[in-house]
């Protein structure tokens, strides 16, 4: 029986049973594996540097590029004013797009300066609401980058869709995996809204594919914001080591118990 089969004989379920759903997926998720350390960086631009490269490409290439920003003594707003449009484009040459993603981070230091006067901590001082518009409006970046930067930068509660998250919804049956952006986001977000932060028993990832913390997976964020990071690292982890594209291993998925 196939994915979309499934979905199509449970457009029917209610709202309130998909948020319950996916509360549950949280609280499975979290118990098995516990918080994933999202998003791996040292600085909020380190964080807006990765949002950016991660379009389009593997979070692998992106370190690649990462490590030769940081060898190179450029990940910063100041190193990034500095630096040639050419040089900036060799360095992160694996994550691909590079002369797209070069310019746009151009574009987005220039934004920075020219709004804010070339500060970050007034920048995530806005609004939610105002900054991801102003975010959207910039280009190259759409919902799932903003939200990216919003969430792992500015610590705001704002819930990140990715591919993961729509293959994820479609073969639990909860939401077809075209359905739109905003749809998944504000399922997602009154799903967890009233959601404790759930805790680690240790310190020490629990997955051998969880990240280390750092200084921004640890940073301090309001208890929704928490627990929208937390989900979306989850996530991640279910859709690359488990929920795949073909040949998914369910047997062995922590939600599996959850599937139609």
């Amino acid at each position: 029986m196939s994915f979309r089969f499934l979905l199509d004989s449970n457009r029917n379920v209610n709202l309130a049973s998909r948020e319950h759903s996916l509360r549950s997926y949280y609280q499975t998720l979290y118990a098995a594996w516990g918080g994933q350390h999202w998003w791996p960086a040292r600085t909020r631009f380190e964080v807006v540097v990765g949002a950016y490269l991660t379009q389009n490409t593997s979070w692998s290439n992106v370190e690649i590029a990462m490590r030769r920003l940081r060898q190179a003594h450029v990940l910063s707003l100041a190193g990034f004013r500095k630096i040639a449009l050419a040089e900036l484009e060799g360095l992160i040459r694996s994550s691909g797009y590079f002369r797209q993603k070069a310019a746009r981070l151009k574009t987005f230091v220039a934004f920075v300066d020219e709004r804010y006067g070339g500060s970050l901590w007034r920048m995530f001082a806005q609004p939610t609401h105002k900054l991801r518009q102003e975010l959207l409006a910039l280009n190259g970046v759409g919902p799932e980058t903003a939200d990216s930067i919003l969430l792992y930068a500015g610590q705001q509660p704002v819930f990140v869709v990715d591919t993961y998250t729509r293959r994820i919804l479609e073969r639990h049956a909860i939401l077809p995996a075209n359905a739109p952006y905003e749809e998944i986001r504000g399922l997602f977000e009154r799903s967890l809204a009233d959601q404790a932060p759930l805790k680690n028993d240790t310190s020490a990832p629990r997955t051998d594919f969880a990240h280390p913390p750092s200084a921004m997976s640890i940073a301090r964020r309001s208890p929704v914001a928490q627990v929208y990071n937390d989900m979306h690292g989850l996530i991640v982890g279910v859709g690359k080591h488990y929920c795949l594209k073909s040949k998914p291993r369910c047997e062995d998925c922590p939600l599996r118990r959850f599937l139609p």
